[in-house]
């Protein structure tokens, strides 16, 4: 491989983390005087250039030099064509749903917020804890995948990169919070941007193709994975951006509508363009001959094509892979601890307490990290869990179905979980073993049979059944109260609606024992809406 030196590596490394040490903290400072709600979210403020640029740094990181390249080396152009636009469209549901949900949640900044109107508490807390538990992995995932980025490329070892990283990010998120993540990853965006330019340019003059390679690699006809994934991804992938809070932060953070549809569908193309790219070294790594073991070496693919182009190239994608890592880096940071303030302490912890939480969650993260497994595991433990709980958690969305409430959507997503072993039971002929494995994916996404797809199919299909027999089953037990009470039956009735106080949300003094509601959401009590 054309490698830079060990001492040009780390210059550029840390020359590049400096940089944005320096940015992030000049952006805080001038920050230094916004309020908590302010360090907490950016309600309204942001234009549509902007947030595209956001957007295409939250949605990728550097574990993308893994997945896509391998995907293409597996399943040839239908697996990498289907994965780059089931990772792209999902981007479109935040235009459509966003403003939804900021117009039934007006004051709110995370999709838990609205869910703790819409359902109450318990179905919040739960929804909380499946978000933050994905953003954690995330996180995880991220720096597991600079890693072994950092070591593949230059033969450093990736610890002390991966240390830097979390101390810079944290630095400066802590000190400026979502608004500083925010203005950073539109540099960090757009530098991105640039580099994938320089970089397909680069491979398209340095490397060779040879032709006899490509017909006979088979990477060009379609097959039954492929096939399988065209349902997998989109299901696995549209259902898994609903945990992620720093979409739901950004789409909050639109000026208005309009910006948000402009800078989701800006982004939109531009992720599936960058991911297409990104994947399509698979493919060429094959073809050049830089790759002659998919099955072993698949996941290396694009650092096997590396080895045919110059170091300066290489000292690009290490610049490039910093901005996509920190991107994505101190977004999953601001998320969590945005959502971790609003859902467990009502945005009434002090402000210090806030950034103190920034700094303590980094080290979990790092210490499960080093001891991950693969990064594609790790996202498709999340995939699961977010197809079975968001099936039935988006049925409250519409005002017709106010019958709907909290307690189908915990029973629902539990259920779906469920169902997914009770496939496996069957599907293993009850080895009850490998049943428990396919909960958590442990033969991967390309196993080569149908497990995969099954396990899909079973949770957001086996959700909704376990959501509507919770809901036959609530009708009964209040049924049979109200009959053996003398009351009338009113679990049917329509809520009554009323205006959002904005105290709920900003941890002033709204009266804990009454909560605001919000058009559209369900209203009463905590209890009554859960049950």
């Amino acid at each position: 491989m054309g490698q830079p030196s060990f001492s040009a590596s780390n210059a550029i490394i840390y020359v590049t983390y400096g940089a944005f040490l320096a940015f992030g903290c000049f952006i805080a400072w001038r920050l230094r005087h916004q309020t908590k709600g302010q360090f907490l979210s950016s309600n309204r403020t942001q234009k549509g250039i902007p947030l595209a640029l956001n957007f295409i740094a939250s949605a990728l990181g550097s574990g993308i030099l893994f997945a896509y390249p391998e995907i293409s080396t597996i399943a040839g152009v239908q697996g990498l064509v289907v994965y780059s636009l089931s990772s792209a469209l999902p981007l479109l549901v935040f235009a459509f749903l966003g403003p939804v949900i900021r117009r039934k949640c007006p004051e709110g900044f995370v999709l838990t917020e609205w869910t703790r109107q819409r359902y109450g508490t318990i179905a919040a807390l739960y929804l909380s804890a499946l978000t933050l538990i994905t953003l954690f992995l995330y996180m995880v995932a991220e720096l597991s995948a600079l890693q072994q980025i950092v070591n593949t490329l230059t033969g450093l070892n990736g610890l002390p990169v991966v240390i830097v990283e979390c101390v810079v990010t944290t630095i400066y998120t802590s000190l400026g919070g979502f608004r500083v993540s925010f203005i950073t990853d539109n540099v960090q965006g757009a530098l991105v941007v640039m580099l994938i330019i320089i970089g397909v340019i680069t491979v398209g003059v340095k490397v060779d193709v040879d032709r006899s390679l490509v017909g006979s690699s088979g990477l060009l006809d379609a097959s039954l994975l492929g096939w399988q994934l065209i349902y997998i991804l989109p299901v696995a992938i549209l259902t898994n951006d609903f945990f992620i809070s720093g979409f739901w932060m950004r789409t909050f953070a639109s000026k208005t509508d309009k910006d948000l549809r402009i800078g989701v569908s800006i982004a939109t193309v531009a992720v599936a363009i960058i991911l297409t790219l990104i994947g399509s070294s698979g493919l060429l790594a094959v073809w050049s001959g830089a790759l002659t073991d998919p099955e072993t070496e698949g996941s290396i693919a694009f650092f096997l094509l590396l080895g045919q182009l110059p170091a300066w190239v290489v000292g690009i994608i290490l610049v490039m892979v910093v901005c996509l890592s920190t991107a994505a880096f101190d977004s999953f940071q601001s998320a969590m601890v945005s959502t971790g303030s609003n859902d467990i302490f009502r945005n009434k912890l002090n402000f210090w307490f806030v950034r103190a939480a920034v700094v303590l969650i980094i080290i979990p993260v790092v210490v499960v990290a080093l001891k991950s497994p693969s990064v594609l595991r790790i996202f498709l433990i999340s995939d699961l869990v977010s197809a079975s709980s968001i099936p039935v958690l988006v049925i409250g969305l519409s005002d017709k179905c106010w019958w709907w409430r909290g307690f189908e959507v915990v029973v629902g997503g539990l259920g779906g979980i469920l169902t997914v072993f009770l496939f496996g039971l069957v599907y293993y002929d009850g080895n009850s073993g490998m049943a428990g494995r396919l909960v958590i994916l442990d033969g991967g996404l390309y196993a080569g049979d149908w497990s995969a797809f099954g396990a899909f199919v079973a949770a957001p299909i086996g959700g909704l059944l376990w959501g509507f027999a919770a809901f036959a089953l609530r009708l009964s037990v209040q049924f049979i109260l109200a009959k053996l009470r003398g009351h009338r039956f009113t679990a049917l009735d329509r809520p009554v609606r009323s205006s959002p106080d904005p105290t709920f949300f900003t941890g002033g003094t709204a009266s804990e024992g009454n909560p605001s509601p919000v058009s559209g959401g369900y209203y009463g009590d905590q209890k009554t809406k859960f049950f």
